[in-house]
């Protein structure tokens, strides 16, 4: 995405109050506007309508070196808790009282203290799911999964039935890939063989190979490397993807009042690391698609990345954790796409 310029969260946004009785509005994923949960008044205005700008792209390099990083915080008063038993780190208001934690279940939550503030989200995808949707959804789905739990049911029935903002770290990347191979182009020849006493004749496959070689030239547009503790890895997989290049909008305080927020525990250098990988994996996928013949081998792939951005952005989810035997289970559900895992 292009690189724009964006103002900082404004504090201002937090204080916003309903028009009608002046309670806290949030954000309502049915009525895709925020609410107020008090007198039920829809507010005129979106999230971010008193703020300019757009969504951000930060230079990848130079937040590496410390140089700069977009900023810190959510905005607004939030305290962060971190649950003993999965380790997920989850951000709330701070006249929330958080008994057990979203992702597992466990009572064991304590107050968590970073040293530094997490890195402000740049954007994020708005809950567009409301919950009493993904409730029938889960129903339906557990009615196709012969071996799940009543258990699960139950969770699904009832308030277990959780909303979090996931963290992701979105990148951008100019790549030149330069390639060289040994293509392998099949040809046949006559066999004959014995066999019963008889003589007889088979087409046997044999491979002729050369030296092959190109160029690709590839943009990488929002690669995706999910920064969740707290969410199981392969669920998250299974829900994907989010429309990051369609969907997001421009990071505001007031998108993720009332809803739990999961601190990243992927930092911005493993994730950086994680998504070189990524795409060291897909320029080889690409690349072998260009090799002529009908096989190959000895694929060598040499690259050069320039113009590296990021994003933190937060993802919805809707989360039901339920336990079986000894063991905690989740299921997921994407809060934009209702996709189910």
């Amino acid at each position: 995405m292009t690189a724009i310029v964006v103002p900082a969260p404004d504090a201002a946004l937090d204080k916003r109050a309903c028009p009608e009785c002046g309670g806290d509005l949030q954000w309502n994923a049915g009525k895709k506007a925020l609410v107020c949960p008090y007198c039920g008044t829809v507010a005129p205005w979106m999230p971010g309508d008193a703020t300019s700008g757009s969504i951000v792209e930060l230079d990848l390099a130079q937040a590496l070196a410390k140089a700069d990083d977009g900023g810190r915080g959510y905005g607004g008063d939030r305290r962060e808790v971190q649950c003993r038993s999965c380790k997920a780190i989850s951000a709330f208001e701070a006249e929330h009282v958080a008994d057990r934690c979203a992702f597992c279940g466990s009572p064991a939550v304590v107050p968590y203290e970073s040293l530094k503030e997490a890195i402000t989200p740049q954007s994020l995808l708005p809950f567009c799911i409301p919950d009493t949707q993904v409730r029938e959804s889960i129903r339906r789905w557990y009615g196709t999964r012969w071996f799940a739990p009543n258990r699960l049911k139950k969770a699904a029935l009832t308030d277990t039935l959780r909303g979090l903002y996931l963290p992701y770290w979105t990148f951008d990347a100019q790549v030149h890939a330069e390639w060289t191979a040994e293509a392998g182009h099949y040809y046949y020849t006559a066999e004959t063989y014995t066999q019963n006493g008889r003589t007889q004749t088979r087409q046997v496959q044999k491979v002729r190979w050369e030296p092959a070689s190109g160029e690709l030239d590839y943009f990488f547009d929002d690669d995706l490397v999910p920064g969740s503790e707290g969410a199981h890895a392969q669920l998250l997989g299974r829900i994907e993807p989010f429309p990051t290049t369609t969907g997001l909008k421009p990071y505001a305080a007031e998108f993720v009042r009332g809803w739990t927020v999961e601190r990243y525990q992927v930092d911005l250098r493993l994730a950086a690391e994680l998504n070189m990988a990524q795409m060291e994996r897909a320029l080889h996928d690409l690349c072998a698609q260009q090799v002529p013949g009908d096989t190959h081998r000895n694929l060598q792939v040499h690259s050069t990345y320039r113009g590296r951005t990021f994003k933190h952005v937060l993802m919805p989810v809707w989360l039901v954790s339920y336990t079986y035997g000894r063991r905690s289970f989740q299921v997921l559900a994407n809060g934009y796409t209702g996709a189910i895992a």
